[in-house]
């Protein structure tokens, strides 16, 4: 009978299991509801989709994100591992697809959203099903203490009720000791088994940069290190400007974001993993699924809205064990930043209410109508037709997705797919012209499996390999489509919202204070742990950070900047300092016979900007320099 390693060295080629990795399948094939508590890398996947492999039915995991979803389903195949998913934005065909699948019996893992879970058709079908495990992956999101928590998740106690006897097993990457306990308690554990291991990274050294012009503190974090890097910001324009700066002082990068179509999300994730790009600026959209494990140095720019979401994001450095950094770049203007996010992550009622009944409008939904109806829906073009500004509008319509009226989901891209949807022996009397042929014979030549499933495709790829143009490749998709000779899935490139009821007045809408108050109180915790981590200079970074997640016998790390500069508090290491600084600034001047100017200094010499100018001052105070139009000079 084969075991847990003779699985993982089967599909994976893996020959030991990470800490922590074996214990929590041990405890989930014994039958236990089990909760593990692995940090970002530590290879949480594995430890369900091991046991799935051995247990006689199917695992079903729950899993927030549809790009995460697809990217799973797709590694699990490639290793030659049956799985699907399940989630409102698949098509009917895929959706009936899977389904015949699973009833088959031909699958193993099936991934589903949690929204699922919410309809009584859907339910009866999983009594229909030999399921062995669920998984609950991002279990935080159950958690109204989580900071990523997602009403649609409360829905998974129905399987508790429908499968009484079936183990659970509960992952999450960050999590306090009160977001553990709600976790249990959401999901109707029986005494379960937890397993974590401590959040600590021992070769990431955490690093805040208090600076007042960021661009130039982060040239001089990226010019003075070495290896593949992330540099997060907030929002999508940014991550292209800042790309830019970076490659104008030589530097190779590119940007990424959610609103790029998924061929340039692609190309872009390939490239930056084979190391033809060294930085890669992004919004948070980059970096799950992405396991890449000699990220060097994660940089944020922009300050965290959590420290669970910083955790996870820096936690990308790193993973194969070796020395990396994780900078957070702050300015005094961070403060008052932070406050703002918070008014608008929670905008008044009334306009939350309002964004409810101009989204209708805007979607053309009568009230009384919509009911599990599927809309696309831009939001930029939404707010510029009712003049709404995007970032609270995007908050009202998170806090109505909390409650239950609609389901927003901004995920878009995904790969396109398809499927052939004919027989073998139909092709030779198929009427095609040149283009269209040319394209499905490289359809048939490049992908396997079409034929049973759909498959993931790349239309670049096609028309490198038809050599045709892209447009002329969609048309023949389209045709071919028509023809019903495939099922083709475009990717999707807008957003969309989900009815789950029927439209309401406005009025009659009901936003729960857990979902509203009660989470604002708990966004004001999570900010105000930003605050400390990211402006008070009495204690270790690290250890503040490990007891915001329950490590109580934290201990400082020796590697932050906290710790270092306790290391450098002694006179020897200042005076040294001081010589370093002077020699430097004697330099300057003396490669710049006519001046110094402020701009200057700042630009060369970021980390010491501050003990430089003191410098200065103290020369032009003694009439050693003279200070003029912002200028020192002799």
């Amino acid at each position: 009978m084969a075991t847990p390693l003779d699985i993982l060295r089967q599909y994976w080629h893996y020959d030991e299991f990470r800490p922590t990795q074996a214990e929590i399948i041990d405890s989930v094939l014994s039958g236990r509801d089990t909760i593990g508590l692995l940090p970002t890398g530590g290879g949480k996947s594995i430890t369900f989709q091991v046991p799935a492999m051995l247990l006689p039915g199917i695992t079903i995991a729950i899993s927030p994100l549809i790009s995460l979803m697809k990217d799973q389903v797709d590694n699990l195949r490639e290793h030659g591992i049956p799985a699907t998913c399940l989630h409102s934005g698949m098509q009917r065909p895929e959706q009936r697809l899977a389904l015949d699948r699973i009833r088959l019996g031909k699958v193993k893992i099936v991934y589903i959203a949690p929204e699922k879970l919410a309809r009584e058709g859907f339910v009866a079908e999983l009594r229909t099903w030999d399921i062995a495990l669920i998984v609950v992956d991002e279990a935080h999101c159950i958690s109204q203490w989580g900071y990523d928590f997602r009403p649609s998740y409360l829905q998974i106690n129905t399987l508790r009720k429908v499968f009484p006897e079936l183990p659970i097993l509960a992952l999450t990457a960050s999590a306090t000791p009160e977001v553990v306990a709600d976790i249990a308690d959401k999901l109707a554990m029986r005494s379960p088994q937890i397993f974590s291991r401590s959040f600590a990274r021992d070769n990431i050294s955490y690093i805040v940069r208090p600076c007042e012009v960021k661009n130039d503190m982060l040239l001089h974090v990226v010019s003075r290190t070495s290896g593949s890097t992330i540099v997060y910001v907030r929002s999508r324009r940014r991550t292209a400007e800042i790309a830019e700066l970076l490659r104008s002082e030589g530097i190779s990068a590119d940007f990424y974001h959610a609103g790029l179509i998924a061929q340039e999300k692609t190309i872009k994730q390939d490239r930056w993993k084979d190391g033809e790009v060294r930085v890669m600026v992004a919004t948070n959209a980059f970096g799950m699924g992405i396991d890449k494990p000699d990220v060097r140095l994660v940089v944020h720019l922009d300050i965290p809205p959590s420290l669970e979401e910083y955790y996870q994001e820096a936690g990308r450095a790193g993973r194969d064990g070796l020395e990396s950094f994780a900078v957070l770049l702050v300015a005094e203007s961070d403060k008052a930043l932070l406050t703002r996010r918070l008014h608008e992550a929670f905008p008044p009622r009334e306009f939350i209410r309002m964004v409810y009944d101009r989204l209708a409008v805007y979607l053309n939904i009568s009230v009384g109508s919509g009911y599990n109806q599927v809309y696309e829906c831009n939001l930029e073009r939404f707010c510029r037709t009712f003049d709404l500004q995007p970032k609270p509008t995007k908050s009202a319509l998170g806090i109505l997705t909390r409650s239950g009226v609609i389901e927003y989901s901004d995920e878009i891209g995904g790969r396109a797919r398809l499927m052939v949807t004919i027989p073998k022996s139909d092709f030779y009397s198929l009427k095609l012209d040149d283009n269209t042929d040319r394209v499905l014979q490289a359809i048939l030549r490049t992908y396997s499996g079409i034929f049973a499933d759909y498959v993931p495709i790349n239309e670049n790829e096609l028309s490198f390999r038809t050599s045709l143009p892209v447009q002329t490749v969609l048309e023949a998709l389209i045709t071919l489509s028509r023809m019903h000779v495939i099922s083709y899935v475009p990717p999707r490139t807008n957003p969309f919202v989900y009815y789950p009821v029927r439209r309401e007045e406005k009025d009659k809408i009901q936003i729960p204070r857990a979902v509203y108050e009660d989470m604002l109180e708990k966004a004001k915790h999570r900010l105000d742990a930003v605050r400390r981590f990211a402006f008070s200079n009495d204690e270790c970074r690290v250890q503040r950070m490990l007891q915001y997640f329950g490590q109580t016998d934290a201990t400082p790390c020796g590697k932050c900047d906290f710790c270092r500069a306790q290391r450098a508090a002694t006179p020897q290491v200042q005076a040294a300092h001081q010589l370093s600084v002077a020699q430097h600034v004697d330099q300057l001047l003396q490669d710049n016979p006519d001046g110094l100017s402020i701009d200057l200094i700042r630009r060369q010499m970021p980390a010491n900007y501050a003990d430089a100018i003191a410098l200065l001052r103290q020369r032009v105070d003694d009439g050693k320099l003279s200070f003029c139009n912002n200028v020192f000079s002799r």
